[in-house]
């Protein structure tokens, strides 16, 4: 099992790395931290560049598993915890998939497999 990392998706308020990870234990470097808040930074935008006006929109937090390469393509995306809603649920998702490839991931975040396994709660609907 990779290490995961857990981020907000409105500000990285601070991470949680699985036993094992490199750096588990200790407050992520400034690179590490300058990544995930990019990282969240281009999901909100991914998820703006894709919101249509209008209601309906609904409101919810999605958290999305997703594990992104060492050369940032995300490999693999998938509800963690639903929203409650699918539509909220794929949206989230999309948003996820469409900041592939993101950039090049710090190697103090990588694990074992050269990935970095993230839980990331997406906020939707602000």
């Amino acid at each position: 099992m990779s290490p995961r990392v857990v981020i907000s998706a409105a500000v990285v308020f601070g991470l949680s790395l699985a036993p094992g990870a490199a750096g588990a234990g200790a407050a992520p470097g400034p690179a590490a931290r300058a990544w995930l808040s990019d990282l969240v930074t281009r999901i909100d935008a991914a998820d703006r560049a894709e919101r249509r006006p209008g209601p309906g929109r609904g409101r919810g937090t999605v958290v999305v598993h997703v594990q992104i390469a060492a050369d940032g393509a995300v490999q693999a995306a998938e509800v963690e915890e639903s929203s409650g809603s699918p539509k909220l649920d794929q949206r989230a998702l999309r948003a996820v998939q469409g900041i592939s490839p993101a950039p090049v991931p710090p190697a103090a975040l990588l694990g074992g497999t050269g990935t970095v396994d993230l839980s990331i709660p997406v906020e939707l609907g602000r």
